[in-house]
């Protein structure tokens, strides 16, 4: 291969790294402008929105949305923290601690929403990520959360935990054991296993490092096909992001032929 041609292949691979690094600072900075002030206020009372989802970016912009898309969007078969088809044109990742009442407020207000509308339609896929930032106790309630998920009952068990504001003691193994139960995972010694395994700490560990690396600082953050929102937005935010977000797939943007 000729010396020209090998230097401008190393060249351009520089340059696809670079693009990408650019990218994914540029998300941290959009994702980590929101963030939960002592656990419960927001600043201004409410989380404001990272980016707008009806914003227009241009074309370089947009190919780094879908390629953080692609990068994120695990689309796993049977993942049990997953909702919707794995080839829906759009995928919502949330990056969530369960000591956080504006994910609690997502998970009551705004998810259902979603579901009915979105989901069930076969238009939008739900992945969460335990993204625990509030110490011990968000960590085990999301082994815990994965744990349910080993017998099927992780979404049962995250509705449960995100019905009311639960901290500290009331996430201790025996209270999370209780709420297990009371989610219908069939197998409580089992789940206690699972609950402080090894695996669990690898799955925990997987969500972390991701979240980190796309530079979240705060919770609830979203990824819609690649696209940052940041906070407990509004129904209608979503919305309209999830209906970009479709009408840009359509036009073989990120989740096209997938």
């Amino acid at each position: 291969m000729p010396a020209n041609a090998s230097r401008t292949r190393k060249l351009a691979a520089i340059g696809a790294v670079l693009a990408l690094v650019v990218a994914l600072v540029a998300i941290g900075v959009a994702i980590g402008k929101t963030i939960e002030g002592d656990r419960d206020t927001a600043r201004g009372g409410e989380p404001e929105a990272a980016a707008s989802p009806r914003s227009e970016e241009d074309p370089d912009q947009q190919k780094m949305f879908d390629d953080l898309a692609r990068r994120t969007s695990r689309r796993t078969a049977g993942d049990p923290l997953a909702v919707g088809k794995k080839d829906a044109p759009v995928v919502l990742v949330e990056y969530a601690d369960y000591q956080c009442s504006f994910c609690g407020r997502f998970t009551r207000e705004t998810q259902p929403e979603l579901i009915k509308k979105y989901v069930d339609a076969g238009t939008l896929r739900i992945e969460f990520r335990n993204f625990p930032v509030f110490g011990a106790d968000s960590e085990r309630a999301a082994r815990a959360s994965w744990a349910a998920g080993r017998q099927g009952r992780f979404w049962q068990l995250h509705d449960t935990l995100y019905a009311k504001t639960r901290k500290g003691a009331a996430l201790a193994e025996d209270k999370l054991v209780e709420l297990a139960e009371e989610s219908g995972v069939p197998d409580l010694d089992r789940f206690r296993s699972d609950l402080k395994s090894a695996d669990a700490e690898r799955a925990l560990k997987k969500d972390q490092d991701e979240g980190y690396r796309l530079g979240v600082q705060s919770t609830p953050s979203f990824l819609i096909n690649g696209r940052p929102v940041a906070g407990a937005q509004p129904t209608e935010v979503f919305a309209q992001a999830i209906q970009d977000a479709a009408a840009r797939a359509g036009k073989g943007g990120a989740g096209a032929g997938k």
